[in-house]
């Protein structure tokens, strides 16, 4: 049910999918091309920023 407590939106849910596809483009930049530890370091912001979306949509 939409709205309903625990239920992501869809813009959670792109969220957490663009989330996933950084994770994997920044993986295959590392192995192709070397570790960039700026990538690594903007995946985590995205990932944390992507976490407290499901928080704050459980809320």
């Amino acid at each position: 049910m939409p709205g309903s407590p625990g239920s992501a939106n869809g813009s959670t849910k792109t969220m957490g999918a663009l989330t996933v596809g950084g994770l994997v483009a920044v993986t295959a930049y590392s192995v192709a091309l070397g570790s960039n530890g700026w990538l690594w370091f903007g995946w985590v912001v995205l990932g944390l920023l992507t976490a407290a979306m499901f928080v704050t949509q459980r809320i």
